[in-house]
């Protein structure tokens, strides 16, 4: 047994020996058992996730998931929440496999619709709140309110949602399930709340939601009011304080905020901001805090330590904590309060707190069980997408790099190889399309897979692989399938066409390299174009984009348009200075999610500052097929039928894709210059 998880389980037995051994409780009708003896306030387990949105290693990892979490709960039953901070799912292939008429006889689902397999596993594993995250409102408002609500056999979200700073009055499809704030949580199931409150051991504990305030640039926000619309992260704690205030006067000492903020310096500033919030649990940055003698994952390193702990606007400890997504780890939190309240941060054990790795060593080692309900929705998942695993759209001899921390930070091939097929088959639709851009956050997996050899603990020695054979779909090593794309390009956007001006040309990627060191999905992938840029110099900021400042960025050092063999047809930034005339045009292939503007900040999607309305636009999805069609699976026009039709018309058994992964010095088409010379220009 790993020695520091045989830390973990030997503390847990002793705590559970202790609460046994002490008898008795403050409420007679329950059976859990009383905080030790020394002991003179008041205990709460907190069980939390977040960012369950992967494709394959979220449904992979569910099942040990489930029973690391219950037997954590069983340890103190009546002193335990469970919560998440959003993002339960994600628009992809499980999300979408819950559609599949092979559903309607899985318990928990009955009536198949996109996301409801998600949200039955939630309810099997007892998820009592959710915060909003921005990948619950990928498909929209009326599918959000689809997922939450029940219809026929399935019974909806058996929790809330919550935000405090979000007003779903106004959208038609979520207005009805709004319910009251302050209220019992477990009474409004499949409702959407601000705030409200769980009973845990004859104590009510506030619990309080809250979302990015970026939320209408990065997902579909349909007619939500976002708060707060400017002012940053002060404006955002201001926002949030009311909620807060109105639990204190019902009474309410003890406080969690569920914060889905996307990167977690917000959640650490709002602690510092905010008074009477004494734990809050980030949600969106998958962020991985564990202590020191916690079991990580191969290949996983933490972040920085669990909890993180902060003093309160009103001089009292906060505790932020977070734990990596895709159900790889249980979050556990055991604390103790005071008789007012406070948090007593010298009974944290770091022993006991921290992040529990869910595989099958650590179910073993806490003896838990899988929760036999999970396991049927996630077999019959996994069934309808073996059969779509066994549809081959190419092949690879090299392992496509769709990692987060990659994709939205630098040139990865997998960038190069669908940014490349969405300019060939913009050019089937128009012949003088040049450029093509999107965002490096909407690659959502790899396509292949990665171990670290046994004995080794450093991302170094990481040794990566094309996908794996699945011999019971008749798919072979280094196959790409239906799956893999669906997966890896799961948001599925339609392709827009448009003209974009030099100066136009400039801001965007001004724009796209702005928060480079935030890992901010705005990050591009590009064809027909390379460039350099610096991140030491400032990047651009714009209130109208949730910054608190308005700044010009000055990291676009030198840029150039190029044909398909990499001879520079335009030099349109050289040494930082725009070249030439400002308004010659170029055409460009981009995602429609960047290309639509936001009435509320007059943006396109992840911030983008096209200059609107697009000129002589043309959306794909809305043609006729005047391209090619041999991939029928997905929209024509769409993302994933790009890359599908690009890998079917060049990348089969006898060629196959094999441009491999570089580092970043070695990356030609976006070049960071922290990390290589620049060769732009000649």
């Amino acid at each position: 047994m790993n020695s520091h998880a045989l830390g973990k389980l030997t503390a847990a037995l002793l705590a559970a020996f202790a609460l046994t051994a002490c008898g008795g409780d403050d409420n007679d009708d329950n059976n859990d058992p009383a905080p030790p003896a020394e002991s003179t306030g008041f205990q709460l387990q907190l069980l939390h996730f977040a960012d369950m949105d992967g494709a394959t290693g979220a449904l992979r990892n569910v099942r040990p998931f489930s029973a690391v979490l219950e037997a954590l709960r069983a340890e103190r039953p009546d002193h335990t929440l469970v919560l998440s901070s959003g993002d339960n799912y994600i628009p992809g292939p499980r999300y979408f496999a819950a559609a599949d008429d092979a559903m309607a006889s899985v318990p928990g689902v009955a009536t198949p619709a996109n996301g409801r397999a998600d949200i039955a596993m939630l309810n099997a594993m007892g998820l009592q709140a959710s915060a909003v995250g921005n990948h619950d409102l990928d498909g929209g408002t009326e599918e959000f309110a689809a997922i939450l609500n029940a219809e026929g056999n399935y019974p909806g979200a058996d929790f809330p949602y919550l935000s405090a700073n979000l007003d779903f009055t106004p959208d038609a499809h979520l207005a009805g399930l709004v319910q009251q704030n302050g209220v019992a949580l477990n009474s409004i199931a499949n409702g959407l709340a601000g705030y409200g409150t769980l009973e845990v051991a004859g104590e009510r504990i506030g619990v309080i939601g809250a979302s990015t305030p970026s939320l209408g640039n990065i997902t579909s926000t349909g007619d939500i009011t976002v708060l707060p619309g400017g002012g940053g992260i002060p404006a955002l704690a201001a926002e949030l304080q009311p909620a807060v205030d109105a639990l204190a006067d019902d009474g309410i000492d003890k406080i969690i905020l569920l914060a889905h903020m996307q990167t977690i310096s917000i959640e650490k500033e709002l602690a510092t901001l905010l008074e009477g919030v004494d734990i809050i649990v980030a949600g969106g940055s998958n962020t991985l805090l564990a202590d020191d003698n916690d079991r990580l994952l191969d290949g996983d390193s933490a972040a920085d330590g669990y909890p993180l702990s902060f003093t309160s606007a009103a001089d009292e400890p906060v505790l932020v904590v977070n734990t990596d997504g895709d159900y790889k780890y249980v979050g556990r939190l055991v604390v103790e309060f005071d008789d007012n309240g406070v948090l007593l941060t010298d009974r944290l054990d770091d022993t006991v707190n921290g992040a529990y790795a869910a595989d099958d060593a650590m179910a073993g080692e806490l003896q838990g069980t899988v929760n036999s309900d999970v396991d049927t929705l996630a077999t019959a998942l996994e069934e309808v997408l073996a059969e779509r695993d066994g549809n081959i759209i190419g092949r690879t001899s090299v392992y496509l790099d769709g990692r987060r921390s990659q994709v939205r930070t630098q040139e990865t091939n997998l960038g190069n190889l669908t940014a490349d097929a969405n300019l060939w088959l913009a050019r089937q639709y128009d012949a003088n399309v040049q450029i093509s851009i999107k965002n490096g956050g909407g690659i959502r997996d790899d396509i292949g897979y990665f171990v670290i050899p046994p004995g080794s603990t450093s991302e170094d020695d990481l040794t990566f692989y094309p996908p794996t054979a699945n011999d019971a779909a008749g798919k072979q090593e280094g196959d790409i399938s239906q799956f893999d794309l669906e997966g890896s390009l799961r948001f599925n956007n339609s392709l827009t066409i448009g003209d974009v001006t030099a100066q136009e040309l400039y801001a965007l990627l001004e724009h796209a390299v702005a928060k480079v060191e935030g890992v901010a999905g705005q990050f591009p992938q590009v064809a027909g174009l390379r460039f350099s840029f610096d991140p030491a110099r400032p990047g651009l900021r714009s209130q109208a984009n949730g910054d608190d400042i308005d700044q010009a960025g000055e990291r676009v050092r030198n840029l150039a348009v190029v044909d398909d063999s990499g001879a520079i047809i335009d030099t349109v930034v050289q040494n930082g200075v725009l070249q030439g005339d400002a308004n010659r045009v170029f055409r460009l292939v981009t995602l429609g999610f960047l290309a639509t503007e936001n009435a509320e900040n007059g943006l396109g999607g992840d911030g983008y500052p096209f200059d609107f309305p697009v000129e002589n636009r043309l959306d794909l999805e809305e043609e006729a097929v005047s391209g090619p069609d041999q991939a029928t699976f997905a929209a024509p026009g769409t993302e994933q039928d790009a890359l599908a039709e690009y890998l079917i018309a060049h990348f089969d058994a006898a060629s196959p894709y094999a441009e491999a992964e570089t580092d970043t010095d070695q990356d030609g088409r976006i070049q960071n210059l922290a990390d290589r010379a620049d060769t732009v220009l000649p």
